[in-house]
C-alpha cells in the first residue's frame, strides 16, 4: 500500500508539474517573443539613426583631427625656432673660435717668418713705394739732361739697405 500511495503522489506531482511547466513555458515564450520584438525595433532604430550618428562621429573626428594638427604644428614651430636659435648660437661661437685660431696662426707664422728674415707684406709694400719713388727721380733726372752725380747712387743703395734694417727693429 505504501508503494501505491507513493506512485499516486508521484503521478499527482507530475500532473501539477506539467501544468506548471506549460504555464512557465507559455510565459517564457511570451517573454522571448517580446525580447525578439524589442531587438527588431532596436535594429530598425539603429538603421534609421545609424547614418546620422555615423555622420556626427565623422564630424567630431574631423574637428578633433584639426585641433590635434594645429597643436602639433604649434609645437613643431616652437621646436624649430628653438633649434634655429641654438644653431645660430653654436655657429656664432664656432665663428669666434675660428677667428681667434686664425689670428693666433697668423701671428705665429709672422713671428716665424720674421725670425727667418723673410720680409713682411708691409716691408714689401714699403720697398715697392721706394722703388717707384726712385724710378720717378731717375725719370726726372734723365729728362732734365743732367747726369746723376756718382755720390747720389751710393746714397740710394744705403737707403735701400735701411729698409730691411727697419724690418728687423
Amino acid at each position: 500500500m505504501v508503494k501505491k500511495l507513493k506512485q499516486m503522489a508521484n503521478k499527482k506531482a507530475a500532473s501539477t508539474g506539467n501544468l506548471l511547466d506549460s504555464a512557465l513555458a507559455g510565459s517564457v515564450k511570451d517573454s522571448a517573443q517580446q525580447i525578439w520584438l524589442a531587438g527588431m525595433g532596436a535594429f530598425s532604430k539603429a538603421q534609421e539613426e545609424g547614418g546620422k550618428v555615423f555622420e556626427a562621429l565623422v564630424k567630431e573626428g574631423l574637428s578633433l583631427q584639426r585641433k590635434t594638427q594645429a597643436v602639433a604644428e604649434e609645437k613643431l614651430g616652437a621646436v624649430t625656432s628653438k633649434m634655429t636659435g641654438m644653431a645660430g648660437d653654436v655657429q656664432t661661437k664656432a665663428g669666434q673660435h675660428w677667428d681667434k685660431l686664425e689670428t693666433i696662426f697668423e701671428e705665429r707664422t709672422a713671428k716665424a717668418l720674421n725670425k727667418l728674415g723673410v720680409p713682411s707684406a708691409k716691408d714689401v709694400d714699403a720697398l715697392i713705394k721706394r722703388i717707384d719713388a726712385l724710378g720717378a727721380q731717375v725719370a726726372k733726372l734723365s729728362k732734365g739732361g743732367a747726369a746723376a752725380p756718382a755720390k747720389k747712387a751710393p746714397a740710394k743703395k744705403a737707403a735701400a739697405k735701411r729698409a730691411p734694417a727697419k724690418k728687423a727693429a
